[in-house]
């Protein structure tokens, strides 16, 4: 075994009577590595996440998890491997209703004979539930619930994170949540291996593993960029090769342009108030899509930060923000005062104008209004480099 692969599977095979739901599969997984398990109904999946976690068998191979053997473990041993390596993450929440939700964390604990009530307030206040610790399930949103379960997958800080399709319940907003402390579990060093039929979501792992009828059909770590026909994904948006799209980018500049408008007027920038294709500007020739999941590649790239439903700029988000601002309120004034272009058309185009305006018709256009403080309707335009010599921050 490697000592960098903490999840080792040589050979794993298991039957159902003479169905072979998983077939002489072979793959590690690093410590530390995210990894996104992906394939049609029926190819293993599930299986193969209830053998890592100790509540199927193997028929035979090897299933080496942290050092430990799982086809040598005694039944009471698969019970203390469950409570001691393993944190699971359901599609179903699989809360207890009569308890609260500090007292379904402290469940978890009590399976590892310990219970401590300030380590379970402390996990769900990692997750943002520290005001909800007296609540009942049933008196939480269903985001809110996976949260819980999340924390309690926590308690016993295992060595590896098993998720079966943890948002596959959920809107857009309470994804956008949940995925974000999946990014911070996974940063802190947490090794995860999560079952998703979600292209969006598998791109946010480190690796993308693919299954078929038992076997593995498709793995990054093998294939890679210099494989691109093998890519399950090739053609679309999602493919291993693919860089981001001029439509994305789009997006992400729409998106970013809401945001800062939100700073401006001094609100919170929540996700379900954000708009891929509105309203701080009509955008009819991209098709829409919920902006949760542009904001979770946007989280990638580092321009946005989401927390608890709320989105903030990074710094690198918040200097290209400044700068998709600075051109639509510039072409505004341009259409507006220039061309005589009424109001609702001269914003509609500048929203369209401001992606093609390069840095330097920027500051020729900024330089020809004569360097205009305000857009038509009294909003700011941020200074570029033509005035006054330098930008301003």
């Amino acid at each position: 075994m490697s000592p960098a692969a903490q999840v080792v599977i040589e050979s794993l095979t298991k039957k159902y009577g003479p169905l072979r739901a998983v077939d002489a599969l072979s793959f590690n997984i690093a410590s530390g590595e995210w990894v996104a398990l992906m394939g049609p109904s029926g190819s293993g999946k599930t299986t193969l996440i209830n053998i890592l976690g100790g509540l199927d068998s193997l028929t035979s191979g090897m299933v080496i998890v942290d050092g430990v053997d799982l086809a040598k473990l005694s039944e009471g041993e698969l019970v203390r491997y469950r409570a001691e390596k393993i944190g699971f993450v359901f599609q179903q929440f699989h809360l207890v209703p009569y308890l609260t939700a500090l007292e379904n964390v402290m469940l978890a604990q009590y399976f590892h004979s310990v219970t401590d009530e300030r380590q379970a307030s402390e996990a769900l206040n990692r997750v943002g539930l520290g005001d909800r610790l007296t609540h009942l399930p049933a008196q939480l949103s269903g985001g809110e619930q996976q949260r819980v379960a999340i924390a309690r997958a926590l308690i016993n800080q295992p060595k590896l994170i098993l998720a079966d399709e943890p948002t596959g319940n959920l809107d857009e907003v309470n994804e956008a949540i949940v995925l974000q402390i999946f990014r911070e579990l996974h940063n802190s060093g947490h090794t995860i291996l999560m079952v998703t039929h979600d292209p969006d979501i598998a791109r946010q792992a480190d690796r993308r593993i693919e299954l078929a009828h038992g076997h593995l059909q498709f793995d990054t770590a093998l294939h890679g960029p210099g494989h691109p026909l093998a890519c399950p994904l090739v053609n679309t948006a999602d493919c291993c090769t693919s860089n981001i799209s001029t439509d994305d980018e789009t997006r992400f500049d729409h998106l970013l342009e809401q945001i800062w408008i939100c700073g401006e007027e001094g609100k919170p920038a929540h996700i379900e108030i954000l708009h891929v294709t509105g309203p701080a500007g009509h955008l009819p020739i991209l098709p829409d899509e919920p902006a949760a999941r542009a904001l979770s590649r946007m989280s990638e790239l580092q321009l946005v930060e989401l927390q608890n439903g709320e989105v903030q700029l990074t710094p690198g988000g918040s200097r290209r923000a400044r700068d998709v601002v600075r051109r639509h309120r510039l072409a505004e004034r341009l259409f507006k005062d220039t061309f005589a272009i009424e109001d609702s058309e001269a914003r509609n185009q500048a929203c369209k104008f401001e992606h093609i305006i390069s840095p330097e018709l920027d500051q020729r256009i900024c330089s020809f209004l004569g360097h205009p403080k305000t857009c038509p309707h009294g909003n700011p335009i941020p200074p570029g480099d033509c005035c006054n010599g330098k930008s301003k921050a």
